[in-house]
């Protein structure tokens, strides 16, 4: 993760949306890999329900490069 430029105001900093995206991005990507290497499963909200997803079933893909 960067760390923010100290010249830009907080406004500013929120205001970057595709940085802000980017971040959430990596961090749901992160949050996905150690529950899989746990063995924990994962909620997620699908077909207005939630439902759990077990660890085996968690796409390999993430794990690459980590």
């Amino acid at each position: 993760m960067t760390i923010a430029n100290d010249r830009q105001s907080p406004f500013e900093r929120v205001q970057d949306i595709a940085r802000i995206q980017g971040n959430l991005v990596l961090a749901v990507q992160e949050a996905l890999v150690r529950h899989k290497r746990a063995g924990n499963p994962v909620a997620v909200w699908r077909n207005e329900r939630v439902e759990w997803i077990p660890p085996e079933d968690i796409p390999d893909a993430l794990d690459e490069g980590s």
